[in-house]
């Protein structure tokens, strides 16, 4: 009996209509159920062939749990050890690799030093640092500060001017933050990305309540920009070797910036969501894991590894596609010292 679990913390909607759904499609040898975690002893394996990880972000026990079910054979949805690495910043440095358009950003080190550090430890860094250089690299004035890792919209603010920045910079204590350019949108999207092949695209309104961010309708977005956006989906996710995530686009005169594609446990509630999109998801979701299983192959590594560190560990690091430095759209005022 090939076993798929699905690890979860106060999330309901989603893992019991996957569970159901898995189960009533009756594949002979394959069956579903929520994970169930016992005694933890090191190198033993877990009874699952495939496990969907939707609450290792909150609880670092799971994580490390994970890791070692992987280790004897488990394809865990998403790659624990891959998503222990990852960070907003890289995925954005790795897409301009990869040839797809990011907001301009800049990495800003922790207002207050992190435990146990002191001057020394940042002796190597630039003091002070040059904001209005950076300020005017963004092209001005709106911006938007966000952590470099993280996600469900904490810490996220939208800064006018230096006196804002500063004082939202303030605080943020030892959070790594990033400074990142405001994209004014035409329309958004936020799409579906499972198994590396079946992609939803969703329109999106990120500024509506979060009840009412679905309910969406970019009728002026064209049939070729959408499989543009289909395209880039695949493209991110490969990279990153991500089998569950969500990627965001901002379209601004046509042109799709990649927002946020480091949602590796997306939102996939019913209430939220809404029934056309949940009905997607879960049926996607079993069909991918239902492959995974059958495949599966035991006591082998049966971990999704992207682009990025295959060709890596190839030597075959990603090259930028050429492209004109762009301009920024303004001059900064003076920063304040």
């Amino acid at each position: 009996m090939k076993k798929i679990g699905i690890l979860h913390g106060k999330e309901t909607s989603f893992p019991e209509a996957f569970v159901e759904r898995v189960n009533s499609k009756n594949v002979k040898g394959v069956q579903a159920e929520p994970t169930h975690v016992d005694e933890l002893m090191q190198g033993n394996p877990t009874p699952y062939a495939v496990m969907i990880d939707r609450i290792s972000q909150d609880v670092p026990f799971y994580r490390a749990y994970l890791k070692n079910a992987a280790l004897n054979g488990t394809a865990v949805v998403n790659n624990p050890f891959w998503w222990s690495a990852d960070e907003k910043f890289f995925n954005n440095c790795l897409s301009t690799k990869i040839g797809v358009h990011v907001p301009k950003t800049i990495l800003l080190p922790s207002k207050e030093m992190p435990p146990d550090t002191n001057g020394q430890s940042f002796r190597n860094m630039k003091y002070p640092l040059d904001w209005e250089q950076m300020i005017e690299y963004l092209g001005g004035f709106p911006l938007y500060m966000k952590p470099h890792a993280g996600g469900g919209w904490k810490n996220v603010y939208k800064v006018h001017n230096f006196d804002e920045f500063f004082t939202a910079y303030n605080e943020t204590n030892t959070l790594v933050m990033m400074l990142q350019e405001c994209i004014d949108f035409d329309s958004y999207f936020r799409c579906y990305c499972l198994g590396g092949k079946y992609v939803r695209i969703m329109d999106y309104e990120p500024r509506n309540p979060h009840h009412l961010r679905y309910v969406a309708d970019f009728k002026q977005v064209t049939k070729a920009k959408r499989d543009e956006m289909h395209e880039l989906v695949l493209r991110i996710n490969h990279a990153l070797g991500y089998d569950f995530n969500t990627v965001e686009f901002a379209l601004r005169d046509g042109v799709p910036y990649a927002i946020d594609f480091c949602n590796p446990a997306p939102d996939a509630d019913v209430n939220s969501v809404g029934e056309a999109n949940f009905e997607w998801v879960v049926e996607n979701a079993a069909n991918m894991t239902i492959e995974k299983a059958l495949a599966h192959k035991e006591g082998a590594n049966n971990l999704t590894w992207g682009t990025f560190v295959r060709d890596s560990v190839g030597g075959n690091m990603p090259q930028a596609p050429a492209a004109a430095p762009a301009k920024p759209k303004g001059k900064a005022s003076r920063a304040k010292k």
